[in-house]
């Protein structure tokens, strides 16, 4: 059953994909999300659009994945990042209707010159190469075993139907596509946490079996999201090109709807993991255990939600690579056709990761989240308090710091080096990532206090540049 159900579902979703997906005509619609007509997205749309992007394949397995290792506590810690759209709701706000910019570059290249915004694109264009192979790899699992022809076959297919429709309109066939897609995974999640709750073995208590030990990894991984989440947003340009499609008003209840319904989901996804890991036997992972307490049915039906979720991530995904190269870096003009190029670049960027590159899902998350945190002291002091007599040299530190922080990270968490332990003590990944992502966050935020209290005449802030 499995070996038809999957494929036919993918099918199915991908058909409709492609029929709701109307060939764009105009920039408007390929890059600003504009109808045939000119009308701005409305509120459902921006909505659905938001949560659809954000609880993408990757999120609902680490949800799963964490819970099912560190309790509600861990389900709870990724649970935590989906408050970045009500931290992402203050950033859009203060960058258009405070600062009046039309993009998160352009703050930042009046601010800190063109330097100032390339070290930004620099940060997305990996954080969007990773959002693409990060949601192939899902799919890739889902289909077979690492390296198996199934696995090869499920990624390049399922790549080459989403490039498809995402190149025939843009952003506005993917804003288009998240409501569609929104619907079928809101009907796929409630029956499948319906079937969780008619089970046997489940309880309510069930969902407590790890208590809250301050050390232990997941209220630990709580506390990096809650010191994460100030920056996130402002480094994932999904969510912030839907900040500047919609008015003010229905651009903030839009952020704010997405946080409250995009966390239940996750938290609810998250709860499956941690039901498995208070059944599981000895030496079984969480899928073997799932689908002993639920039966196979509910397993496709699992497997069918992260179907659903990394489609809607990758077109969404893609639109943003298309506008980033060609509006925003202004690497090729804004052109349809230029459009389309960038989108087929930022594939093949992702697919090139998933069969030569590493295999850890939740570590290209804290990577990402590690290097945005540059743009803590960028969101507390530039945009929120409006000092704008920063030094170059202040962001220029606080970007290095947090993309050392990021590298340090990956390799201590992937084995290559073990240079945090012997010197402070400190064993586990997550208490590693916690303490990199405080010394990131203060040395960020000193170099700003002091590069605005004792500026160097050398570094001024550059002069707006005038184009």
């Amino acid at each position: 059953m499995a070996a038809t159900f999957l494929p036919a579902f993918v099918a199915i979703i991908a058909i409709f994909s492609i029929f709701l997906s109307p060939r764009a005509k105009s920039d408007g619609a390929f890059f600003k999300g504009l109808s045939p007509d000119g009308r701005q997205p409305g509120l459902i749309t921006l909505i659905f659009s938001q949560v659809t992007t954000w609880i993408f394949a990757r999120s609902l397995m680490n949800a799963a994945i964490l819970g099912y290792y560190y309790g509600l506590w861990g389900a709870l810690a990724y649970a935590a990042y989906y408050l970045s759209f009500l931290t992402g709701a203050a950033i859009i706000d203060s960058l258009r209707f405070r600062h009046g910019c039309d993009s998160v570059q352009e703050f930042l290249r009046l601010r800190f010159g063109g330097a100032g915004a390339s070290c930004y694109n620099l940060v997305i264009a990996i954080r969007l190469v990773s959002e693409v192979f990060a949601n192939l790899l899902v799919i890739g699992i889902l289909f077979g075993a690492d390296g198996s022809h199934a696995y090869v076959i499920a990624i390049l297919g399922f790549s080459a139907i989403t490039l498809l429709y995402s190149t025939l309109g843009g952003l506005h066939a993917s804003l288009r596509t998240d409501v569609f897609q929104m619907g079928v995974f809101l009907v796929v999640l409630a029956v499948l946490i319906a079937i969780a709750l008619t089970a046997d073995d489940f309880s309510f208590a069930t969902l407590l079996f790890k208590p809250f030990v301050i050390d232990d990894p997941g209220p630990i991984l709580l506390a990096v999201a809650l010191l994460q989440v100030w920056s996130y947003p402002m480094h994932d340009p999904v969510m912030m090109d839907r900040g500047f499609l919609a008015d003010r008003k229905t651009t903030r209840r839009s952020f704010i709807h997405a946080a409250w319904i995009s966390s239940l989901c996750i938290t609810l996804f998250g709860c499956l993991g941690v039901f498995a890991g208070a059944q599981a036997l000895q030496g079984e992972d969480m899928n073997a255990a799932l689908t002993r307490l639920l039966g196979e049915t509910p397993m496709l039906i699992f497997s069918a939600a992260l179907v659903v979720s990394a489609m809607s991530t990758l077109d969404s995904t893609l639109a943003s690579s298309a506008k980033l190269a060609a509006v925003d870096m202004r690497l090729l003009r804004p052109t349809l056709a230029n459009g389309r190029i960038a989108m087929a670049v930022f594939m093949l960027a992702g697919l090139l990761c998933v069969f030569f590159g590493s295999k850890d899902l939740f570590a290209a998350v804290a990577v990402s989240g590690t290097a945005s945190m540059y743009l803590t002291p960028v969101v507390f002091f530039s945009l929120w308090r409006d000092w704008r007599d920063v030094p170059l040299w202040s962001y220029l530190t606080s970007f290095c710091v947090a993309v050392g922080g990021a590298a340090l990270y990956f390799t201590e968490s992937s084995g290559y080096s073990n240079l945090i332990e012997p010197l402070v003590g400190v064993s586990h990944k997550y208490s590693k990532l916690l303490l990199i992502s405080l010394i990131v966050m203060t040395v960020g935020c000193a170099a700003f206090w002091m590069g605005a209290r004792f500026p160097f005449r050398s570094s001024r802030t550059p002069q707006p540049v005038l184009e």
